[in-house]
């Protein structure tokens, strides 16, 4: 019998543990459905020996208006997020966060995407995400589908995505943040993050804007990918993600770029918990590969371990001065 709840919303409300997810796309749309579930079975046996609350799917979609620059890696359609989510599910009895773009949605198609999704997919834990640039015209305007979940019949758990690179142009992302939880958002998922500081200035403005209003902060899923070649570099920065020029320059001159970009990651990680330690920020982890290439895989689980193992630690400090201010 089908779940009729998240059940990551239990855990994401509980702020003294972390959440932990491993981020993927479906196979290719051309791949055989035999071979996509092979696929998803392959996943599973390599993450099998860590410990991860649920999965990521994502939505990919054609971003060539967002950016001139002709896109690394050939754009090719994939099979429905909502069906790969499904196997993982079903073959992992893990939760699956399902993302999904609304740019080519209208109201009813998205009515018939989310009814979908609920009844034939198993699909509670929602992403959306909205125009890749401010120049294409939505015929759903993301409010507008946030708004649409909320008065489902059905009860998802729905989640937005939030960009460093955003706040540090624009410096409003932790307002987009507020806004968001407003429409309906209980969580946020970033961006890979390869400029900690971008991360840390959006993390520290939100938390304080939360205090000034007297809310409670939203759980920030933290994403972390490794980058084992040049290629892949490009790949992370055509997608919009901030590389500085001196982590550039490290990845590339390393006698090994992906043991490198593991290392810059974990370094990442710690300056921005760090960093904001005193807000009490409910935070998570979301470790992906951009790429199919079986170093960029395995090395995304090695940075699992690394990033989980410091999370944890992290929260036993937040554990502690909760103890202690207590006993104060």
């Amino acid at each position: 019998m089908q779940a009729q709840e998240s059940e990551l919303r239990t855990r994401y409300n509980d702020h003294t543990r972390g959440v932990y997810f491993i981020g993927t796309t479906p196979p290719k749309s051309n791949t055989p459905a035999e071979q996509v579930e092979t696929i998803a079975h392959k996943l599973l046996e390599r993450v099998n020996d860590i410990d991860f609350d649920g999965l990521i799917v994502y939505d990919i979609q054609d971003e060539g208006s967002r950016i001139s620059k002709p896109r690394p890696f050939p754009f090719k359609t994939t099979h429905d997020p909502r069906w790969y989510a499904s196997l993982l599910n079903k073959q992992s009895n893990r939760p699956v966060i399902t993302y999904k773009s609304v740019i080519q949605s209208n109201k009813e198609a998205f009515n018939g995407w989310a009814e979908d999704a609920w009844k034939n997919y198993n699909v509670k834990d929602v992403v959306l995400v909205g125009s890749p640039s401010k120049d294409m015209k939505a015929s759903l305007p993301l409010e507008k589908a946030y708004q649409t979940l909320v008065d489902s019949q059905h009860n998802f758990f729905i989640g937005g995505v939030t960009i460093a690179e955003r706040h540090a142009s624009k410096g409003d992302e932790h307002q987009r943040l507020i806004k968001k939880h407003q429409q309906g958002c209980n969580f946020f998922i970033s961006q890979a993050i390869y400029n900690p500081q971008a991360t840390i200035d959006l993390l520290t403005r939100y938390a304080i804007e939360c205090q000034k209003l007297a809310i409670k902060p939203q759980r920030i899923i933290l994403t972390f990918s490794p980058c084992g070649s040049e290629k892949t570099l490009e790949f992370i920065e055509w997608l919009g993600i901030s590389v500085p020029e001196a982590t550039r320059l490290r990845i590339l001159n390393a006698d090994s770029p992906l043991h490198e970009s593991i290392r810059i990651c974990s370094n990442s990680l710690q300056q921005i918990l760090d960093a904001v330690i005193s807000y009490d920020l409910p935070l998570g982890l979301n470790i992906e590969s951009l790429t199919n290439r079986k170093e960029e895989i395995d090395g995304s689980i090695l940075l699992y371990k690394l990033l989980r193992s410091k999370m944890d630690f992290y929260l036993a400090k937040q554990e502690l001065k909760m103890l202690t201010n207590k006993k104060a």
